[in-house]
C-alpha cells in the first residue's frame, strides 16, 4: 500500500507581542557576575553554580536569580541578579548556601567580576 504524503502547512510569521518593561521596586538592584573556572574546574563550577540557584530563589528579596552559561568561547558563566534592596542581597551573603560557596570559589574560579546596576526607567 502506497504511503499518503501529508500536507505541510506553510510557517506564517508569528506577531510579536509588545515587550512590557517590568518596573522593580525603588531600591532595587541588579547584579551581573560573570565567572571563569580555571582549567579542569568546568564541571565542578557549574556544580558549586547550581546548587546555589534554588536556595538563592526561596530567600525573601530574591526577585531574579538566573544561571547562564557561555554559549561561545572558553567556558564562563553569568549569574544575573535581581534583589529588592542591598539589604536583601547582603543578607543572602551570609545565608548557608552561599557561605558554602564562599568557602569553595577560590580553588573553582580563574577570574570574577561584579558589577551592581539599578533600573533606569
Amino acid at each position: 500500500m502506497a504511503k499518503r504524503k501529508t500536507k505541510r502547512k506553510t510557517a506564517r510569521p508569528r506577531k510579536s507581542r509588545p515587550t512590557k518593561s517590568t518596573k522593580l521596586p525603588k531600591e532595587a538592584v541588579t547584579l551581573i557576575v560573570q565567572l571563569r573556572p580555571r582549567d579542569g574546574q568546568d564541571m565542578l563550577l557549574e556544580a558549586e553554580l547550581r546548587a546555589l540557584v534554588g536556595p538563592t530563589r526561596k530567600e525573601d528579596g530574591c526577585l531574579t536569580y538566573d544561571l547562564h552559561r557561555s554559549s561561545e568561547g572558553p567556558s564562563a558563566f553569568l549569574l544575573h541578579e535581581i534583589w529588592a534592596s542591598r539589604e536583601a542581597h547582603s543578607l543572602h551573603t551570609n545565608t548557608p548556601h552561599f557561605l558554602r560557596w564562599n568557602a569553595r570559589k577560590d580553588s573553582l574560579l580563574a577570574s570574577r567580576d561584579v558589577t551592581y546596576w539599578k533600573q533606569a526607567l
